[in-house]
């Protein structure tokens, strides 16, 4: 008798949050099935190990990525806009697949790493088909990574002093383009 898909996404979503809290380490097979409230065996009849395990989470990271792009490159505000608005956004999904896929890498995950590498280089590449210039697309994935930094530690200098001033930073980005279109 199959099992339920449902149990297949409890143990994923599992082994992600332990990635997520607690490190690649703490991510074990025996943690991953008790946090999914699985028996190993039920565990190993969908992933047969670890490698599985950061297979799948690599496989789900392209899915939520390709939406990420997708709706990237259909934004009414723009690429550049979408990019720094969405950096700001944490604890969303892909926020916990990108925070598990540095969890991976830096364990030595090399399909985790390459994914990320990958991420960013789309990223960027959608960037400089909206603003022209290579320069001025990475000046923007600096602010967007500078944003989610601060973002997502509460209580931080950027939030006492700037909190709730990220549409004024948005106004700013047409002037980036006009920039980057004018280095062209």
């Amino acid at each position: 008798m199959a099992r339920p898909p449902a149990a297949r996404t409890k143990v994923l979503d599992a082994y992600i949050s332990l990635l997520c809290e607690e490190g690649e380490r703490a991510a074990t097979m025996e943690a991953t099935a008790v946090r999914a409230g699985v028996s190993k065996g039920g565990l190993l009849y969908h992933f047969a190990s670890k490698e599985a395990l950061a297979g799948a989470v690599v496989a789900l990271s392209e899915e939520l990525i390709l939406a990420d792009l997708q709706d990237m490159n259909n934004a009414e505000e723009g690429a550049s806009a979408y990019f720094i608005r969405t950096s700001a956004q944490v604890n969303t999904e892909l926020d916990r697949l990108l925070l598990a896929l540095q969890r991976l890498a830096q364990s030595g995950v090399e399909s985790a790493n390459a994914q990320l590498e990958s991420i960013s280089e789309r990223w960027l590449a959608a960037l400089m088909d909206e603003v022209g210039d290579k320069d001025i697309a990475h000046l923007i994935m600096l602010i967007s990574e500078g944003l989610y930094a601060f973002t997502g530690m509460p209580g931080t200098w950027y939030q006492r002093n700037f909190e709730g001033n990220l549409s004024q930073l948005l106004e700013l980005v047409p002037q980036l383009k006009k920039l980057g279109q004018r280095n062209q």
